[in-house]
């Protein structure tokens, strides 16, 4: 098996400031939903402007942050912030929920379609490539962060986890699930979760839905496939991943709260998908910039 690496999460510290590898995945995960948005904003068919794109990236910053945060408190973390409220504010030990994040974005999206006059939908399609590569990202910072770990295994692409000589958040964690499996001494051999998180639900997901969108597709098929691409790898992960411990299975003890949010995303994404295909009805993110100017 691989042997966890010992990585301090902290990439460096000024004073009281420190700068943490699991900021800095999110900041990445910003920075190439931007530059990726402004590659498609400057194809001759788009109708979007640079300015556009970069007050839309500010506004799902935005969503993903208080949406993540919150939906995290409201599907994981409420046990914890009830007897430690500063919880609530200490991002940087992780708790950030996708589904929570996603309703955020979708909040976002509103207001932003509001002000600028445009389609709803067509943002939803414009945005849907873009979170793959923060996904990964994310997923890497909770590995860094010795986080959301999976369960025990001996497959050989596994990892050993021994707390001694890790850094005090990793350790604090995989001392927790020794507890859990009733591992003495404490040794973990589990899967890593995220990193697979990483690549289905951030890479695959990417490389699916940059492909899917280099051609005009109906209104709202993008982000039907969206939903479902990602709906399926959580809920495919979510059965080598150990659920929260203030969780557990939910139902018939395996059916976890992840399984639980992302079967309605599938369920809806097969929906828009299907009705997208049928209406057939032209995405306004495409068109020529002179058009979408004099408009």
């Amino acid at each position: 098996m691989i042997p966890y690496p010992a990585i301090d999460p902290i990439i460096f510290s000024v004073g009281p400031l420190a700068v943490r590898w699991y900021g800095l995945m999110y900041v990445i995960g910003f920075a190439a939903a931007w530059w990726l948005a402004r590659r498609r904003a400057a194809r001759a068919d788009s109708t979007w402007q640079p300015a556009d794109v970069d007050d839309l990236i500010f506004f799902a910053a935005i969503g993903v942050i208080l949406g993540g945060r919150l939906g995290w408190i409201l599907f994981y973390g409420g046990e914890q912030v009830v007897a430690d409220p500063l919880t609530i504010i200490r991002i940087w030990e992780g708790g950030m929920s996708f589904h929570g994040g996603l309703i955020g974005v979708i909040l976002a999206v509103v207001v932003f379609a509001r002000q600028r006059q445009r389609r709803f939908a067509d943002v939803l399609d414009f945005l849907a490539p873009l979170p793959g590569i923060g996904i990964f990202a994310g997923r890497i910072g909770n590995f860094i962060n010795g986080e959301l770990w999976g369960k025990p295994t001996t497959v050989p692409w596994g990892f050993t986890v021994d707390p001694a000589p890790l850094y005090p958040v990793q350790a604090a964690e995989a001392s927790r699930l020794c507890q859990r499996f009733g591992l003495d001494p404490c040794v973990l051999h589990v899967h890593a979760s995220q990193l697979y998180e990483g690549l289905l639900e951030g890479l695959l997901l990417f490389v699916v839905l940059w492909l899917f969108t280099r051609t005009p597709r109906p209104r709202l098929a993008p982000s039907g496939l969206f939903l479902i691409v990602y709906g399926v790898c959580r809920f495919a992960v979510e059965f080598v991943r150990v659920p929260d411990e203030n969780r557990g299975y939910l139902l018939f003890n395996w059916v976890t709260m992840g399984q639980i949010l992302s079967l309605p995303m599938i369920v809806f994404g097969v929906i828009l998908m299907a009705w997208a295909y049928r209406s057939q009805q032209a995405s306004g993110n495409y068109g020529t910039k002179q058009l979408a100017t004099a408009s």
